[in-house]
């Protein structure tokens, strides 16, 4: 039966024709004796790359030539410039989660692609030691209270907590393949160090001469905080001529005052009104009487009820009159406390009338500061109010407010907890309230834990930072930003802030060595006294917190006849731990890394900035990126330019769960890195190897918020196995031992499609080169993935096992797809080896088996000559024909004219008075190559559609297109 599609004259055709003869090489008539006679006459591939890799049998093999011993042997080999990628230090206090996977596995492309280009790199990864959460978890593990702990005991026990920490990570962080000397102490830093140490307090020295510091930033705002709010009563003590004449002879007076933090009460310390409001006097049902301010009746009226209002006075004529604090017992009597006026007082919500507590209100603290109705310092102490210890609980100290009857109920607990409902109902007892309203309002959290805060005013080290940040600012335009949107972000932060409080009311972190003047309460903080303490810490085997103070009082400080014990004594509060990691980096300077300053040690060496690159998230535009920077340009001397510690900033996004959600432990969606590298415990999670989770890194955006799951990682594996396919075929089919004997062929010499795939190679070189170089790693992986998976294999593997398979070593043809095999898996594992170092390794391992690391060959771009724009225009005409040779060839398939396209033959005709003369001419010229692109037994180019019939079993036009292509 014969089959033929005719069609207009000026267009190509396509006829396939079935010639089974031409598949004589591969098929034989009768079955072979032996099923290997034909393929040992065929060069089938050969080699030990396997298809997939056992990840535990990888890491053990790789991990130290590609990581510890790599980064030792580039440091004293590498000969290119230095490249320092500064790292930001994680804190040492838990596992690793994604974050921390993601943050390390980015740096250490970068890096890897910095010594792949001959770069010596410079990277020392660090630790955050210090802090209250490392200090509670030491706390938590002993199972003890700080309240009946000595300071001492705190301190041991969290340094032991924070080292065990560092240890713990140190062996998770091995397994990510990141390239650093990891048990060298000389490249690794830790906080809590004393040498470290040091250097932090010599640049804290340096700030206090200038006196340059920084503003609170660990704050957020959230509006949907709940708290529950109280209505309470305070008595009037002792009105004023105005105000006798309104109450007259009422026996009960009170103030209403409307507070959402009941627990704030204790530390009251007066009544805020303001000036301008008119406050009226009103009588309740009950015949009590209050105060509140006129504007807020209507909105009280649901719980006041009915009331008659007796007259009205003025909020200036309210300031002075005295009221009775709510707790006044015979055991503790209280004096009577004044009203005052504040700016920050409205009617917009409340009773128009504000309790105060300077300890816990920045408002009110200002406002009792500017009437100078606080005493902060001196022999006597200060007299804010304030209840509260650090770990956020009600101490003993209450008691001289509630008295010994009331205390129990209090004492210990947390104020944003038990404490505050004791509270409320202690509060009731005494008959203070009125109404309890749940209410939801804008309340303060900590960004990094997400908690809620409290406020507490103790005495504090700041510094003003007007003079700073505008140099600060002006560094930061010769800084770059990956993303760029980014600069805004750390700009805003800084030009927001004031003053940063550097000090800490904590046992475990760096001291700030200040000496209190006992009988006087004078503090010293200056720099020659910082000298001499700080000489003494660094040259004597003496600690702050343990050894006479004799050793830190420098002679001008001694008073004659009397000891240094009897006149100072030490300071105890410890620094922000911000200010810890943010003089990191001092330490690259002392390294000899660090940028150009006049008068340092690593003058001339030519580097402007301390760091080429940081890198972290971008919580740290207010934490550790800001830091660097204020403290590096705070403590400059005078003659020395205001340049940023580090040469660009690169932000990566958080990572989320794969339905988008933030992870937590309450959700029950965490993914762990060391799961997906080395399986469930349980077995029900396969261990996919560091290369997978690496390539998942290198796919996403990490500039934004980004998801995993085991459906992108297993998407991951897949495109790793993709990639291990083509390296293995290169690995296979080439002889590199042949070639070096009979020669590589030139480009000259090749063929069309040789020539488009070595363009196709250079192409993905140069997008993969400006990637990395931009940090934009997920076009390096999408141009790579299509590159292996199209052009390689659905393509060129294809068409070229014929040739690899069937001809001579020293065929012409097989020579050249060989030389190009060659420079395939050559430049392919330097592209991918920055993401898959691994894969890297066992790649080069398999071909050149020197027991070198594929990163100590430099990365030699392909040359200029290999690209070749006219062979891919060619080729891509060409692929156009045979898209719908194979779609005729399937369609034949499906008829069951043929099995294999390589019983078919095609013939492409093309009749007179075409339009398509560029085509023509290239199917012409290419017509002894089409066999192999089409993958048949014979093509050809005829403008004559001779067929005889009696041996044209199939044949098809495909008018529409053929003429498209």
């Amino acid at each position: 039966m014969t089959a033929r599609v005719l069609s207009s004259w000026n267009t190509i055709h396509t006829h396939c024709r079935l010639r089974k003869l031409n598949l004589s090489r591969y098929l034989s008539a009768k079955p072979a004796a032996d099923n290997n006679t034909y393929s040992n006459t065929l060069l089938l591939p050969k080699t030990s790359f396997p298809l997939r890799s056992n990840p535990k049998e990888t890491d053990n093999t790789y991990r130290d030539l590609s990581c510890d011993s790599l980064y030792r042997w580039q440091w004293e080999n590498a000969k290119g410039p230095l490249f320092v990628l500064h790292d930001g230090p994680p804190y040492a206090n838990g596992d690793l989660h994604m974050g921390h996977a993601l943050n390390k596995i980015i740096k250490d492309i970068i890096n890897r692609f910095h010594l792949s280009q001959g770069r010596k790199v410079h990277y020392v990864p660090g630790w955050d030691c210090h802090g209250l959460p490392i200090e509670n978890k030491a706390m938590k593990e002993m199972k003890r209270s700080p309240l009946n702990t000595p300071a001492s005991v705190i301190r041991n026990a969290a340094k032991e907590t924070a080292l065990r920490e560092i240890d713990s990570q140190r062996n998770q962080f091995r397994p990510l393949a990141v390239m650093a000397d990891w048990d060298s102490q000389e490249r690794t830093y830790r906080t809590l160090d004393r040498h470290y140490e040091i250097r932090q307090l010599r640049i804290f020295q340096k700030m206090v001469e200038k006196g340059a510091s920084l503003a609170e930033a660990e704050l957020e705002y959230k509006d949907d905080h709940v708290s529950h709010s109280v209505y309470v009563t305070f008595d009037l003590a002792e009105p004023n001529d105005v105000l006798r004449k309104l109450v007259s002879n009422r026996p009960k007076v009170q103030f209403l005052v409307w507070t959402t933090t009941p627990w704030t009460l204790t530390a009251n310390m007066g009544i805020a009104v303001h000036d301008e409001l008119v406050y009226e006097v009103v009588v309740r049902e009950d015949g009590g009487v209050l105060i509140v301010a006129r504007d807020r009746l209507d909105a009280l009226s649901s719980f006041l009820g009915e009331v008659q209002v007796i007259g009205s006075i003025t909020g200036k004529d309210l300031v002075g009159v005295s009221y009775h604090p709510i707790f006044s017992s015979a055991s503790s009597p209280a004096q009577p406390l004044k009203i005052i006026h504040a700016p920050h007082v409205t009617a917009l919500s409340g009773t128009g009338l504000v309790h105060c507590a300077p300890a816990h209100g920045a408002e009110d603290y200002d406002a009792f500061r500017l009437q100078n109705l606080l005493q902060t310092s001196g022999p006597t102490g200060s007299n804010v109010l304030c209840h509260v210890n650090s770990r956020g609980q009600f101490t003993s100290e209450v008691v001289d407010v509630v008295g010994p009857e009331h205390a129990p109920k209090l004492v210990g607990q947390e104020v944003l907890g038990d404490g505050n409902k004791a509270m409320v109902i202690l509060l009731k007892e005494l008959d203070k309230v009125l109404k309890i309203q749940r209410i939801k309002h804008r309340y303060p959290y900590d960004w990094k834990t997400n908690e809620p805060i409290i406020v507490t005013a103790t005495s504090q080290w700041f510094a003003n930072l007007d003079h700073i940040k505008a140099d600060a600012l002006g560094a930061l335009k010769d800084v770059s930003f990956f993303p760029e949107l980014s600069r805004k972000r750390l700009e805003a932060f800084v030009r927001s802030r004031s003053e940063w409080c550097i000090s800490r009311q904590r046992v475990w972190g760096v001291p700030i060595p200040a000496l209190h003047h006992i009988a006087s309460g004078r503090v010293v903080l200056d720099s020659p006294t910082l000298e001499y303490i700080i000489n003494a810490l660094e040259t004597k085997d003496v600690d702050w917190w343990e050894s006479p103070i004799e050793e830190f009082v420098p002679p001008w400080l001694l008073e004659d006849g009397k000891s240094a014990a009897e006149t100072w004594e030490r300071g105890r509060d410890t620094m922000d731990v911000w200010f810890d990691s943010g003089t990191s980096w001092s330490m690259l300077e002392e390294m000899g890394v660090g940028r150009d300053r006049a008068g340092s040690r690593t003058a001339g060496n030519g580097r402007q900035f301390d760091a080429d690159v940081c890198l972290e998230g971008s919580d740290q535009h207010r934490g550790w990126f800001q830091s660097q920077l204020l403290t590096a340009i705070g403590s400059r001397s005078s003659e020395d330019k205001a340049v940023s510690p580090y040469a660009a900033l690169i932000t990566h996004g958080m990572v989320l769960d794969e339905k988008g959600k933030k992870m937590s432990k309450s959700l029950g969606n965490i993914v762990s890195p060391m799961t997906i590298v080395n399986g469930s415990q349980d077995g029900k999670q396969p261990a996919y190897g560091v290369d997978v989770l690496r390539l998942w890194a290198a796919t996403v955006d990490f500039w934004r918020d980004m998801s995993i799951g085991p459906t992108v990682i297993s998407q991951a594996a897949e495109s790793l196995r993709k990639l291990r396919n083509s390296a293995r075929f290169c690995l296979g089919n080439l002889d590199t031992d042949s070639l070096d004997r009979l020669g590589r062929v030139p480009k000259a010499e090749m063929n069309i499609l040789d020539r488009y795939v070595m363009h196709e190679l250079y192409t993905l070189e140069q997008t993969a080169l400006e990637g990395y170089k931009s940090y934009n790693f997920p076009k390096v992986i999408s141009a790579l993935n299509n590159f292996a998976n199209i052009t390689l294999s659905s393509l060129y593997f294809d068409i070229t096992k014929d040739c690899l398979y069937a001809n001579t070593i020293e065929s012409h043809e097989r020579r050249a797809v060989c030389t190009v095999l060659e420079q395939i898996l050559g430049t392919m594992t330097k592209v991918l080896a920055p993401v898959l170092p691994y894969l890297a390794e066992e790649i080069h391992a398999t071909w050149k088996a020197d027991q070198k690391s594929v990163f100590m060959t430099p990365w030699t771009p392909l040359g200029m000559e290999w690209k070749d724009e006219q062979a891919a225009a060619d080729v891509s005409q060409l692929l156009g024909v045979r898209t719908t040779v194979l779609s005729l060839l399937e369609k034949a398939r499906r008829a069951k004219y043929l099995r294999s396209s390589l019983e078919a033959e095609v013939k492409i005709v093309y009749p007179g008075g075409h339009h398509n003369e560029t085509l023509v001419q290239l199917l012409k010229r290419e017509e002894d190559l089409l066999k192999t692109l089409l993958i048949v037994s014979d093509a050809s180019v005829s403008d004559k559609a001779d067929f005889s019939t009696e041996d044209l079993e199939w044949s098809y036009a495909n008018t529409t297109d053929i003429k498209n292509a």
